[in-house]
């Protein structure tokens, strides 16, 4: 295994549990899911965007690595996702499915949307003699 792989997967995850941990703060005060819904869609569109920049582009393995295993990874959340999931079905069975449209086609929507605007930026930011028109 690559050391720079693992710094780059170890800081990116620590940056991204960190974010989390500080954006899940902001909501301390009301409805606690918002913040795991915020994190996994913002989550989602990242490494979205991510896999369509390495698309149009080349990326240093060190660098994918770090963003997508190590920063997405530790900023998005399943299983606090899953104990949402719970609490609000608890509540209201349609509060806890909304939520689960919410994040999965939310996510799904992110990703594509990060996808898109990825590919578009590897392939914008290409030298010109390498862009293709």
């Amino acid at each position: 295994m690559n050391s720079k792989v693992l710094i780059g997967v170890g800081t990116g995850g620590a940056v991204g549990a960190l974010l989390r941990y500080m954006i899940s703060n902001m909501f301390m005060e009301s409805v606690m899911f918002y913040s795991t819904l915020l994190v996994n869609l913002l989550g989602s569109l990242i490494l979205g965007g991510l896999t369509g920049f390495v698309l149009a582009r080349q990326m240093q393995e060190w660098l994918k690595a770090s963003i997508g295993v190590g920063f997405c990874g530790g900023f998005t959340t399943m299983s606090t996702f899953a104990l949402d999931v719970v609490a609000l079905t608890q509540q209201t069975v349609i509060l806890g499915m909304i939520y689960v449209v919410l994040s999965i086609f939310g996510g799904i929507a992110c990703a594509l949307m990060g996808l898109i605007l990825g590919e578009w930026i590897g392939h914008n930011r290409a030298p010109k003699d390498a862009r293709t028109e």
